[in-house]
């Protein structure tokens, strides 16, 4: 019987890798006005997916480990739709300081996000690092 539980238990954990959101992963930001851009980890966050800044490089490729947002969670509360949609989440602009209602598509190892405030939107393609 224990054997059995052990055994339950330990296909319970490989499936959740198994079902692994397409969508997580680390992701590159496209550059920003100082040409610098970000590795951002996108993971499952509960029923959502989340996503937070891991690493900062500035314009000519150099890793600044002193950036301060290191580690802050950027993406939220993203909601996967299907089709490689996502929709009803958060997304924080570390350029702006600011909070937009976001959406993502994903095709392939390309990831459109969107942040939006009304109708006014602003958006970036990410493409996948690992």
């Amino acid at each position: 019987m224990k054997r059995l539980a052990m055994t339950i238990a330990a296909l319970g954990l490989s499936a959740g890798a198994a079902f692994a959101d397409p969508v997580e992963g680390t992701w590159k930001t496209e550059p920003g006005d100082s040409g610098g851009y970000l590795h951002v980890s996108v993971y499952g966050c509960g029923e959502a997916i989340c996503g937070a800044i891991r690493k900062a490089f500035d314009a000519q490729g150099q890793s600044n480990d002193s950036y301060e947002h290191l580690n802050k969670r950027m993406l939220w509360d993203m909601q996967a739709e299907g089709g490689g949609q996502y929709g009803n989440g958060k997304i924080w602009a570390p350029d702006r300081g600011k909070t937009y209602n976001s959406k993502m598509s994903l095709n392939g190892n390309t990831l459109t996000v969107e942040g939006c405030v009304a109708v006014f939107c602003r958006g970036q393609t990410w493409t996948r690092v690992q």
